[in-house]
């Protein structure tokens, strides 16, 4: 179990039924072996405070162009603003709604906050932990994905259709980037990480862009991909 930086990075896929309904979307990667938190701490807390003040006091439900789009996508595949968010979306009513981000740890406060800062969802992943190669389907519904419910490990399903990240050992975020597996999950001991920045500005997506340019920047040996638009 377990992949490198250039594994992960060059086996991701889309499945044709993606671009099929959402033509637009692309998706920025950028992927990193042995990374080492402790010293990424103080740029993490700086981002946070750029992320929190970039929505202070904004009426979360004047939405971001981009936020906007999202919501869309969820309602195309059955799932209203009251039952699930893209990740971005709910980051971002969290903060405004004067919570601050919440700190979760070095890695995934940086993630999050350069989600909000460029209004793009980002998701994180614990390389060593993954089973072969990502992809991004329509989910059948047998599909497991590993959670906590009431404190508890639990294992449920997608429903069918909905956009899901997988790996060979199951879904690795439900609902294209609402919530992301324990099973891969960031933790404190991470040192090998994949970012996936969902899109559906393309072609021109500058928001993704500019979210992969800053983490590959403040993680020394990062690798970037691009895959395009369909």
């Amino acid at each position: 179990m377990g992949v490198t930086a250039r594994e992960w990075i060059g086996s991701v896929e889309i499945d044709p039924t993606i671009h099929q309904e959402w033509p637009s979307y692309a998706v920025v990667l950028v992927a990193v072996d042995g990374v080492r938190p402790e010293l990424l701490a103080e740029v993490a807390d700086r981002l946070v405070a750029e992320a929190d003040a970039s929505v202070v006091n904004a009426d979360p439900d004047l939405v971001d162009p981009h936020v906007g789009l999202w919501r869309d996508a969820f309602r195309g595949f059955g799932v209203a603003p009251r039952v699930a968010r893209s990740s971005v979306d709910a980051l971002v009513r969290r903060s405004a709604g004067g919570k601050g981000l919440p700190r979760l740890g070095t890695l995934v406060d940086l993630y999050n906050a350069v989600s909000v800062i460029h209004r793009v969802p980002i998701g994180g992943e614990d390389l060593a932990k993954y089973v072969g190669s990502a992809r991004l389907v329509r989910a059948t519904g047998s599909e497991a994905f590993h959670t906590t419910a009431d404190g508890e490990a639990v294992v449920q399903h997608p429903e069918s259709g909905e956009p899901v990240w997988v790996d060979e050992g199951g879904v690795t975020c439900r609902r294209w980037n609402w919530r992301q597996t324990t099973r891969t999950a960031i933790s404190d001991a991470t040192v090998d990480v994949g970012f996936i920045i969902d899109s559906l500005d393309a072609p021109g997506h500058g928001g993704a862009r500019a979210a992969g340019e800053v983490l590959a920047s403040i993680l020394p040996g990062a690798l970037v991909r691009e895959v395009p638009a369909g």
